[in-house]
């Protein structure tokens, strides 16, 4: 029987404030598998949760890592720190089958090894190298054809920019991203002590905010422009990051996101139906992997451009929310 197909198409930044940790492995799950740990008992569940939630509780991050590490699971010290779910899993994996997370086999390493075994003697380039999962399609349950759209560096980190400013908008304490690092802010959370708070854009407002707070609410245009110069910043190392590992990845299509849309959605969907086996992006729609002299010297000179933030009288209306509200 032919195996359905599923056409993956990936943006980069597409959320700011999803988990960006996770991203890659939920991503490598979808396509290959979870690995093939065994599911903890509501037992093992319970006695997993008394032991850990009194040191989250007392926020005792080490000691936690330590009981985990104590228990069998060496790697539990290279976690992110405050990462309580992931310690969380560990020790519940040891304690229903007596391994650590590390002992089993993760579908996606074992599909990289093969893939990287079969193309380390050929010259082709991302693209062309991106038909190199047809050679294991057989074996997983679909056969995926996974493309991702970017723009030039340039256009890109120039839209992270905005974006950033966007979600600055819109009435304070209201909307925006202010006012919800103000809420966890408010229920006890501190900046990076789990996923929500380390989420890009999360952090600095909750660092911003509670600088803020130690000063009863004063805080100077200068600032907050530092505030959201740093936020820009953070989101656009995390798009530097996420093309170096869809560049890694020798399945995706790069394709040019600034070309024109009816154009990209034409080609996806002929790729979708296309039976040869033979479909490579064309040229027109292809982003380039190298970047031309020019392009590097505007990347080199790169600043920012600001569209809504600009002088101080710009953000008065949230110095004026931060004054009278924290």
């Amino acid at each position: 029987m032919a195996k359905s197909s599923v056409l993956i198409l990936f943006r980069c930044i597409k959320d700011l404030t999803s988990d960006q940790q996770n991203q890659p492995q939920l991503r490598e799950w979808y396509i290959y598998g979870k690995p093939d740990v065994p599911k903890a008992s509501s037992d093992i569940t319970s006695e997993v949760h008394s032991e850990l939630t009194r040191l989250q509780n007392i926020g005792d991050w080490y000691s936690a890592v330590q009981l985990v590490v104590e228990s069998g699971d060496p790697k539990a010290q290279y976690l992110a720190a405050n990462d309580w779910y992931r310690l969380r899993r560990s020790l519940e994996i040891i304690k229903a089958c007596g391994l650590p997370p590390s002992a089993f086999e993760v579908p996606y390493d074992s599909f990289k090894h093969q893939r990287s075994s079969s193309v380390s003697n050929s010259s082709l380039v991302t693209q062309t190298s991106a038909n190199a999962l047809g050679d294991q399609s057989h074996d997983l349950d679909y056969d995926f054809i996974c493309f991702f759209l970017t723009n030039q560096r340039v256009d890109l980190y120039r839209s992270i920019d905005l974006r950033c400013e966007d979600m600055l908008l819109g009435k304070p304490g209201c909307d925006g991203i202010l006012g919800e690092a103000k809420w966890l802010l408010d229920v006890g959370l501190s900046p990076n002590s789990n996923s929500a708070t380390r989420a890009i854009g999360y952090r600095q407002a909750m660092e911003y905010l509670e600088r803020c707070r130690e000063r009863q609410g004063q805080s100077s245009a200068g600032e907050f422009h530092a505030f959201l110069a740093e936020f820009q910043r953070a989101s656009r190392n995390f798009a530097k990051r996420q093309l170096t590992w869809f560049r890694n990845e020798n399945i995706y299509h790069w394709l040019d996101a600034s070309k024109p849309l009816d154009k990209v959605l034409d080609f996806l969907t002929n790729a979708y139906y296309d039976q040869s086996g033979t479909m490579k992006v064309p040229e027109c729609l292809r982003m380039r992997e190298l970047k031309s002299r020019k392009e590097g010297s505007a990347l080199k000179s790169y600043r920012t451009i600001n569209r809504h933030f600009i002088s101080q009288q710009d953000c008065s209306e949230i110095l004026d929310w931060i004054r009278t509200s924290l």
